[in-house]
């Protein structure tokens, strides 16, 4: 979020000098709880009326004006991305408790995959906003939903690549050259490597099915 204004008033553009006695803080605790609101309400509004809907509409739902709403997101960019990183922290818990219990990193995948389609299930609506209107290198809503799945998804592989004194143990797989691969260019890099293909894999699939 960009540094916000000390000057005075009680504008949304700006924040008000704190004067020692926890205005500052207030307003920003005002601010994002605004911000949560409005995310709550367009993810309702588009679960119920599809992806389409209009900055309009989601302004309507939550009784007030678009231009508004514009000010706490910027555009409707803004506003999918923070929808996104909403998503992303709703599956968070559950994608990291089940790779965190699966025994190997093929087992992790398969639950990966059920947490993913478990999400697009519960609201192919939401699911379609967040995801499209971009490519993955934009940085727009499409890259940067996928980013934040991949990082969840990479930390988890990166230990299941490990035994507990930390040498590198093999993919299950079925490819033996993994292990001086792991060896040479560490498990970080090959635990995102093996999360993005997930990821982009189990997208594809999930938008085909």
């Amino acid at each position: 979020m960009p540094p916000r204004s000390t000057a005075g008033g009680s504008g949304v553009a700006g924040s008000p000098d704190d004067g020692g006695d926890g205005r500052a803080t207030r307003w920003v605790d005002h601010r994002e709880s605004r911000r949560a609101e409005f995310v709550r309400i367009a993810r309702r509004t588009v679960h119920h009326h599809g992806p389409d809907v209009s900055m309009d509409e989601i302004a309507a739902a939550a009784g007030t004006s678009k231009s508004i709403v514009y000010r706490y997101f910027g555009d409707k960019i803004g506003l999918q991305i923070a929808v996104a990183e909403a998503v992303v922290l709703q599956i968070r818990g559950a994608l990291e408790g089940v790779l965190r219990v699966a025994p190997t990193p093929r087992d992790g995948l398969r639950a990966m995959v059920a947490v993913y389609l478990e999400m697009i299930e519960s609201s192919p609506n939401v699911y379609a906003f967040v995801t499209r209107d971009g490519s993955v290198e934009s940085g727009g809503p499409l890259g940067h939903f996928l980013d934040s799945v991949t990082a969840l998804v990479a930390a988890p592989f990166a230990r299941g690549l490990t035994d507990d004194d930390g040498t590198a143990l093999r993919l299950d797989v079925g490819d033996a050259s993994a292990r001086p691969h792991l060896r040479d260019s560490g498990h970080a890099a090959l635990a995102e490597v093996w999360a993005a293909g997930a990821v982009g894999f189990v997208r594809g699939a999930g938008e085909w099915w």
